[in-house]
């Protein structure tokens, strides 16, 4: 199902679609320091700001404790503006970075063009590393011709967050793989807008890793598709205009306030505060939901599969990665780095310092063997695993395409198609403009993009 890898030169990447992302290229380094001295061998370390990141800020000592010749420099920024800086660093061979988080989009795109560390070496002589315990789907996800170029911090597939108090008060019951005409009942039912309170939230912040996540996840289980096997841009179809529609109407009508600039961060803490029935977004959630530090619904909810059409399941599979660009100078000194926050000893760590909440899932089959976290993990460990297992295009589409990913496609171009097309999207959530009207000006971006890949020639 997966055409033939397209190749572009660094220069090409940055051109075809990522120019906001080349003029920050030599941006100025900020973030948090350990304190470097001439003695010691400081590496930079791009990650996205996320609680689990600051968690492993929080107990960088320990890092450091085992490793006292290594000074450790953080670079923490927002997703979209990370997302930029680190590719704009890695494709023009800028060596900032030591290491770089990124996702199962960037892995393979960027392996095959030479820029990532092979990581196969250093896994095979780090003793207890234990590279096996990786979720299969995720660990697959983060290897190019068999050999992994990153290794997970977490993973994740997508599924849906409810009240469950709610749902009983109201004498409604989730199922446990529910259809979005489903969802749409529950909404309209649990909708109440006079006391500040949606039905449900979804993304509308324009971005191909935040709207363009949950959409595209809709866009398959109502039959649609980017592109045929021929590369024929598939944007305009009924499927998609079908799927779009329905999740454009389901979040104007009954999502949460301020909707076409919500991201992850902003409907985590809608929920978090209680302020909605129902959340459909990243299995990831459960670390913040879970969390009595910064939630007020401990207790009250409960985990459903992604919401289907046509398709089995709806999941999307994504994994937060950490790997080692190969302009690094200090690529031992990585590793040990990578090491320490990717191995089993670190979920402990969390567990112990932090809380067991805290600890970053999807990524190793052993976390969810852990006695504490199977027992506070117990109501969503299930759905969340089984997200992941079956988070696969045969599992989740109904026609072939000529591309692999579930909620991206996994070509170079797709970092500025689908943030031009997040940004269609989320006007006609914001209401200004149609579905139709925004999907036939992103069926011409794609086309743009169809072209360099033979379609219509």
């Amino acid at each position: 199902m997966t055409g033939t890898p397209h190749r572009l030169s660094r220069r090409s990447l940055l051109s075809a679609g990522l120019g906001a992302a080349a003029g920050a290229a030599a941006f100025g380094l900020t973030g948090c320091s350990t304190g470097g001295r001439g003695d010691r061998e400081q590496i930079v370390v791009a990650i996205v700001s996320n609680p689990q990141m600051q968690d492993a800020m929080g107990l960088i000592s320990h890092f450091r404790n085992q490793h006292p010749h290594i000074d450790v420099r953080f670079v923490s920024l927002p997703e979209n503006e990370a997302r930029a800086k680190i590719t704009a660093s890695v494709a023009s061979g800028g060596g900032e970075f030591d290491v770089v988080m990124i996702s199962n989009y960037e892995t393979p795109i960027w392996a095959a063009q030479g820029w990532l560390t092979d990581l196969e070496p250093y896994i095979g002589n780090t003793e207890g590393y234990d590279d096996g315990d990786f979720i299969p789907t995720i660990r697959e996800a983060l290897s190019y011709e068999g050999r992994q170029h990153a290794v997970p911090f977490y993973g994740e597939s997508s599924f849906l967050v409810y009240r469950e108090d709610l749902f009983a008060q109201a004498g409604l019951e989730m199922p446990q793989q529910p259809t979005w005409d489903q969802i749409r009942e529950f909404a309209s039912a649990l909708h109440n807008p006079d006391a500040g309170f949606s039905g449900i939230a979804l993304r509308g912040l324009a971005g191909w890793g935040e709207n363009l996540a949950p959409i595209n996840t809709v866009i398959n289980t109502f039959g649609g598709r980017w592109f045929t096997p021929d590369w024929e841009p598939m944007l305009n179809s009924p499927e998609v205009v079908d799927a779009v529609s329905t999740y454009v109407d389901t979040v104007r009508t009954w999502g949460q306030p301020g909707a076409a600039t919500s991201g992850y961060g902003e409907c985590m803490t809608h929920f978090n505060q209680g302020n909605t029935a129902m959340w459909y977004d990243a299995s990831a959630m459960v670390s913040g939901i879970e969390d009595p530090r910064s939630s007020t619904v401990v207790g009250t909810t409960n985990y459903a599969l992604a919401p289907v059409m046509e398709t089995d399941y709806a999941g999307w599979l994504y994994a937060w990665s950490l790997a080692v660009p190969e302009t690094s100078q200090h690529k031992q000194a990585a590793w040990d780095f990578i090491t320490w926050m990717t191995h089993p000893d670190y979920f402990q760590l969390v567990g112990n310092e932090v809380s067991w909440e805290a600890l970053p899932p999807g990524s190793r089959a052993s976390t969810y063997e852990i006695p504490e976290y199977a027992e506070i993990s117990s109501h969503y460990a299930e759905p969340t695993l089984t997200s992941m297992e079956n988070a696969t295009q045969e599992n989740s589409m109904v026609h072939q395409v000529p591309y692999d990913g579930l909620q991206f496609v996994a070509i170079p171009e797709f970092q500025d198609l689908g943030t031009r097309v997040g940004q269609q999207l989320s006007a006609a959530i914001a209401g200004q403009q149609s579905v139709p009207e925004a999907l036939e000006q992103s069926q011409r971006f794609a086309e743009s993009v169809a072209r360099t890949y033979g379609w219509g020639s």
